[in-house]
């Protein structure tokens, strides 16, 4: 019987240090020996800030529908392209709906302008953070009614929708469960609060329209996807669990496609007050307060902040909090008092931070009967991916691309682990292969796209055209 024989040589860099280990494998049978060799490069990490998809900070954009069809501003492809150039791979971007909120049919001139945004980010490379509402706060204090639609409204608005969100769900990293209050944010409401001079007390009726609404969401997007909510609470009400660990999601909920495991929370007053302005709505407070640290683990958390509140709102306690609430992103343009107290550096630390940031420590290639790659990655951010993301090797030889999948998904890396992960290249054709790793959106879509890959925080191992991370290793592989 002819075997293969495959040979490893390490590719020397400034980057990677070859150490290269050999071994004999045991003969069974008739057969020969045969050599099993093994090469380990290290990598150098990266301090640069990484403009990866899902994660770090966002520009938050809003455009508008009134009654007479006036008010939408779509998005601009080089502004989009100007934000990549400083690093920022997403937006939140709020439809204001005014002309909706007292009709159910949504106009087909609407969602087209609507679908064009999108397109118009995913030629950018940009993910849309998305809410949708009806109406804008005015001048403080905020007074009923406010101009929101009704239950019945927002049902049919979400029904129609659910084709746009489907299609799109590829550059719609987590939609902002919104519709319900001024600015979708669920409070100042007409329908969803039976007294709206009181929004603060809901009804167990109020509480089941909302959870109607939210509801209504999960279905409207692919499983793949979540809804963020406002508070804890709004959470808590829709699912009808406790706060504090008790009621969070658990490791075993986590990514199994249940309502649970596909809400997460955006805190738009972030740092503001002891509760966030209302956020933290649990007696104690410490009860949501554990209660989004376990949870916030598996699911997306970002927002924005809203006011000084020293020493709280400065970087030392602001970065414990991103890192306790496993913050994802963070409105860039609001509140930019709060930011400016960061400094530059904190600025900088954080957009390193936020989310997740993976650095690969090492990768060994292994030769000889059942020929491996195992790859090494630590995850120095402050999440994880939120949303599936798959792991490959890819192989080059100059003409030919082979992607090899691993049985991993990304968003299992915690923060503060390395994970190292393998993969059998025992069916790899003849050639001379060069390695790397691929972390590609799992959309095909957008799949062959680099600005929706992954890259990983080292020197020089990024290869942009082709979206992957080289290993600086080469196979060899000769019948």
């Amino acid at each position: 019987m002819q075997h293969r024989t495959i040979t490893t040589v390490a590719l020397a860099t400034v980057l990677a240090l070859a150490v290269p280990t050999a071994a004999w494998a045991s003969p069974t049978g008739h057969h020969k020996k045969q050599t099993t060799t093994s090469s380990t490069v290290t990598y150098a990490a990266s301090d640069a800030v990484i403009p990866n998809p899902s994660r770090g900070f966002d520009h938050t954009t809003e455009t508008h529908y009134r009654a007479d069809g006036t008010g939408y501003t779509p998005l601009d492809a080089a502004t989009l392209r100007g934000y990549r150039a400083e690093g920022v791979t997403q937006i939140v971007r709020v439809f204001y709906m005014e002309a909706f909120a007292q009709q159910q049919r949504l106009s087909p001139a609407w969602l087209r302008l609507v679908q064009r945004d999108y397109d118009t980010a995913r030629a950018a490379g940009v993910g849309v953070i998305t809410r949708f509402a009806y109406v804008q706060g005015g001048a403080y204090p905020y007074s009923a009614p406010y101009g929101d639609a009704d239950l019945p409204t927002v049902l049919a608005h979400i029904q129609q929708l659910t084709p746009t969100l489907r299609r799109n769900a590829d550059v719609i990293p987590t939609l902002q469960q919104g519709f319900i209050g001024l600015w979708g944010e669920g409070y100042y409401t007409d329908h969803f609060a039976s007294d709206p001079a009181n929004p603060g007390v809901l009804t167990e009726a109020d509480k089941d329209a909302r959870r109607q609404v939210l509801q209504a969401e999960l279905a409207a997007l692919p499983s793949s996807r979540s809804v963020q909510v406002r508070t804890m609470q709004m959470k808590q009400d829709a699912l009808r669990t406790p706060s504090g660990t008790a009621g969070a999601l658990t490791p075993e909920q986590a990514h199994d496609g249940s309502a649970a495991s596909r809400i997460g929370h955006h805190n738009d007053c972030f740092l503001a007050s002891p509760d966030d302005f209302g956020t933290f709505l649990s007696d104690p407070l410490s009860l949501d307060q554990d209660y989004l640290a376990a949870e916030s683990r598996y699911v997306p958390v970002g927002g924005e902040t809203c006011a000084v509140n020293a020493p709280r709102s400065e970087y030392p306690s602001a970065s414990a909090e991103m890192a306790k609430y496993h913050y994802s992103y963070l409105n860039l343009d609001y509140n930019k008092d709060v930011l400016a107290t960061w400094g530059a550096d904190g600025v900088a630390d954080a957009a390193k931070k936020l989310g997740y940031r993976f650095t690969m420590t090492s990768s060994t290639v292994t030769t000889g009967r059942t020929p491996s790659v195992a790859v090494s990655v630590r995850n120095d951010g402050w999440a994880a991916p939120y949303n599936s993301r798959p792991v490959q090797l890819v192989l080059t030889d100059g003409h030919r691309r082979v992607t090899v999948p691993v049985r991993a998904d990304a968003s299992s890396w915690q923060p503060g682990r390395t994970v190292t992960v393998r993969a059998s290249l025992a069916h790899l054709p003849k050639g001379r292969w060069d390695v790397a790793l691929g972390l590609p959106a799992p959309e095909r879509s957008v799949a062959s796209n680099p600005s929706f890959a992954i890259q990983t925080a080292n020197t020089g191992t990024w290869d942009a055209r082709a979206g992957v991370n080289r290993l600086g290793q080469t196979v060899v592989v000769r019948h």
